[in-house]
């Protein structure tokens, strides 16, 4: 039977604290334990609810534990999971840009950080051989993942223009070669997908009403702390320009947090001056390292900010105010997206056609996370950009085997990693 609610909320609010590695470890994390472990989703319905999210302007691997809580217990469930996928690393990347600024550091945090390291990178690899074995279903969808890999991490093509001409591509060679874009039969189909789901709920049916209801619902909540810090702080103050800044950010983040870095930082760092590149710089290496989605570093931009232009407030006052209303205007819209989108995802997903295109933007996908996974794994093994962190590369093929070969859990694995980090920092 389908899990409780609260048998989901002790699940997400694990999965805040674990969720590491960005985008590609944190999908890799949703897919293990909710469609292998668990299985509350099935195969099919997972990838197509990714396929979904990768679509969508902001954090993607946000966006999809939201459609996937929204699937298994509605808007109740959505808004759980795409809080508490958050809270956790809201609430520690608060407490350590306090530190940051404060002039304080944690050396002993670095150390288990540095070992978890490992352990994402065994993940996403994991991740990428499971979905792909199991997504890439012809040789021409295993040709489009590689296309989409090389287009995304060599030519730096949008993701947006690689999803848009793989859905063309689906739509035609379903028709004209339908065995190599094959159309999946469904969501929690048994006979497709090796392992079988619980069954869900039905899902609610798109309508004019209900999608005026939650426009004007997300757009009120988006938009009434801005308004409040305005009448409060006034327009000129650097909190509501922050509220502006970040709105306007949430809506062109296509393509994940590395695409829309670089113009946060042009735009934080030489327009609106709240930090510099040297602050920006720890600002990503405390997201990367800590768990949520990589887009919290814009947390860490509004708090700095705000600490370094308090106006007539206390700098922790006002870092604690820009902390909030930037977190809330990156967040909020994921929510919107999710909410208006999924009930139409859920519709087409069922029909041949439709989903053969689903199919194909899945290998498209998968060549997104490999991109994904590479960038993070560079980062990792070599941080200075030119010298190979042997402990982080030993232990990432030791998770990785343990896992692959022996079939440990994840969380041990994780657990195990942070340990062998924190010990080794002594040695």
């Amino acid at each position: 039977m389908t899990p409780s609610f609260n048998e989901a909320l002790r699940y997400w609010l694990k999965l805040g604290f674990i969720s590491f590695g960005g985008p590609a470890g944190q999908i890799a994390i949703m897919h293990q334990e909710l469609v292998e472990k668990r299985r509350w989703i099935s195969e099919t319905h997972f990838l197509h609810a990714l396929n979904f999210c990768m679509l969508l302007p902001g954090p993607e691997a946000q966006q999809l534990a939201t459609y996937l809580g929204w699937r298994l217990h509605g808007a109740k469930g959505g808004i759980a999971a795409g809080c508490l996928f958050v809270l956790p690393s809201a609430l520690l990347l608060y407490g350590l840009s306090w530190l940051y600024m404060a002039g304080g550091h944690l050396p002993w945090l670095a150390a288990l950080f540095h070992g978890l390291m490992a352990a994402v990178i065994a993940v996403v690899l994991e991740a990428v051989l499971r979905i792909g074995k199991k997504s890439l279903k012809s040789p021409t969808l295993w040709a489009v993942a590689m296309m989409s890999f090389v287009s995304i991490y060599f030519f730096h093509l949008s993701f947006v223009f690689i999803v848009l001409m793989t859905a063309w591509l689906g739509w035609v060679g379903h028709r004209l070669y339908p065995t190599q874009f094959p159309a999946s039969k469904g969501h929690g189909s048994f006979k497709e997908d090796s392992q079988p789901s619980l069954p869900l709920p039905p899902a609610p049916r798109a309508s004019w009403k209900r999608s005026l209801i939650i426009t004007g619902l997300c757009l009120s909540l988006w938009s009434l702390p801005l308004f409040l810090v305005a009448y409060w702080l006034g327009w000129s103050s650097t909190q509501a320009q922050q509220g502006l800044f970040f709105s306007k950010a949430s809506l062109v983040t296509f393509g994940g947090a590395y695409a829309v870095l670089p113009y946060v930082a042009q735009q934080a760092v030489e327009i609106h001056a709240w930090l510099t590149h040297a602050q920006m710089m720890s600002g990503l290496a405390l997201a990367e390292t800590t768990p949520g989605p990589l887009i919290m570093v814009l947390q860490f931009v509004g708090f700095v900010g705000g600490w370094q232009h308090p106006g007539t407030l206390s700098p922790l006052l006002a870092a604690t105010v820009s902390s909030l209303i930037t977190t809330w205007s990156t967040f909020v819209p994921s929510f919107l997206f999710v909410f208006l989108g999924a009930p139409h995802i859920e519709n087409l997903s069922e029909r041949q056609r439709f989903s053969a295109v689903l199919t194909a933007i899945t290998a498209a996908v998968v060549g997104v996370i490999l991109n994904l996974g590479l960038k993070f794994t560079t980062h990792a093994l070599w941080p200075t950009g030119d010298q190979l962190d042997s402990f982080v590369a030993i232990l990432a093929i030791t998770a990785f085997v343990t896992m692959h070969r022996f079939k440990i859990g994840l969380i041990p694995v994780i657990a195990a990693c942070a340990l062998i980090g924190f010990f080794w920092s002594f040695v």
